[in-house]
């Protein structure tokens, strides 16, 4: 069975860091592009990050120079970095197998987890 199960996220304060992690089971994760979307509270889930199966990373410019995106294929886990958070980071967290570029915008692939929550609040 395909799922993908996040972990990692929690409660930090504004300037903090947290990992999140995207385990995938039933699948191997290499062979897809991995991205990391999020939504807060009364907005649209949107791409946070992505990594292609050639490598290639993608950013939403809000987050540039403070995540990172990397995978660890022995472990069949994609992890996103996250330092000098703020509070408009805030948002649960899902990872989702296979997004694409369709008319200069990410669209997400078929399988998503569960979530994780990251509030970022003093």
């Amino acid at each position: 069975q395909v799922r993908l199960v996040e972990s990692g996220g929690g409660l930090v304060q504004p300037g903090g860091s947290l990992r999140l992690s995207c385990t995938a089971f039933g699948f191997t994760s290499e062979r897809y592009t991995i991205g990391w979307f999020r939504q807060a509270p009364g907005k649209q889930r949107e791409l946070v990050a992505a990594l292609t199966t050639g490598g290639s990373t993608n950013y939403t410019d809000s987050v540039k120079g403070r995540f990172t995106i990397s995978r660890d294929n022995a472990k069949n886990t994609v992890y996103l970095q996250m330092n000098s958070l703020k509070p408009e980071d805030t948002a649960v967290y899902y990872c989702n197998a296979g997004p694409f570029v369709y008319a200069g915008r990410w669209v997400a692939g078929h399988y998503w987890g569960q979530g994780t929550q990251v509030t970022v609040s003093s």
